[in-house]
């Protein structure tokens, strides 16, 4: 990758720019994923004890109803079911967890009195009644359970998906825009020892110029002398 990039100062500052602004990012998302992870672990106790409520509230539903079926026959729970006249009203809203929406999920009108489940007292019996009751409570770990299961697994899935951008800075990007400023660096030193040898090599041929220069003046000024002075020893015409 280094090997794609242009060595001029102007993209050593453009790629400092980017290391600093993906330093920032890495740190800003490790904490986020810290604070996932804490917030995820949480959701999951929660989980744990949810699933075993509702495990604990299916199993006695279903004794129940078996009872039910067997003292009083499947015509008369089936007659008591179909008596109810208000059903359970489910609403949805959502919650904000570090940037994660999660669903929070309300139930109305799940448990119920004698008197509001539509079914005549004196024509049942404590049985069904029992039944009813069992199947209320597993309607309502039901929803608390889906509730908490899916804020789990989009939790989980944030997680992953901020894992992998923290990777991606940290065992990508970084790497490769660190030897991209070490490769423009290197070259910058090498352009720049260049030309100060090219500058040392302009400066010692001018130094060499001039003194050759210095030295045809001495020569002719020497040859002007020593003419001078062979002219002046000549004996005179008289």
């Amino acid at each position: 990758m280094a090997k794609d990039v242009k060595p001029t100062r102007k993209e050593l500052m453009q790629i400092e720019d980017r290391i600093d602004l993906s330093e920032r990012g890495h740190g800003t998302l490790e904490k986020k994923r810290d604070g996932l992870i804490m917030e995820f672990m949480d959701i999951l106790d929660k989980a744990q004890d949810v699933r075993g409520e509702l495990s604990e509230d299916y199993e006695d539903a279903q004794k129940k109803i078996n009872m039910a079926r067997a003292m009083e026959g499947d015509v008369a729970v089936r007659g008591a079911a179909a008596a109810l006249q208000e059903h359970p009203e489910i609403t949805t809203e959502s919650k904000n967890i570090m940037g994660v929406v999660v669903p929070q999920i309300e139930s109305s009108r799940v448990s119920k009195s004698l008197g509001q489940r539509g079914y005549g007292i004196m024509g049942t019996s404590a049985r069904i009644d029992e039944a009813a009751e069992a199947y209320e409570d597993l309607l309502e770990s039901i929803i608390l359970a889906a509730e908490v299961e899916t804020a789990m697994k989009k939790m989980l899935r944030e997680i992953e998906t901020t894992k992998r951008r923290v990777n991606a800075l940290e065992f990508k990007l970084l790497p490769d825009l660190y030897e991209n400023k070490e490769y423009i660096e290197q070259k910058l030193e090498e352009q720049e020892r260049e030309e100060i040898f090219r500058l040392k090599k302009i400066k010692e041929k001018k130094e060499q110029e001039e003194k050759e220069a210095r030295q045809v003046d001495e020569d002719v000024v020497s040859g002007d002398e020593l003419e001078q002075a062979t002219a002046g020893g000549l004996p005179g015409g008289d």
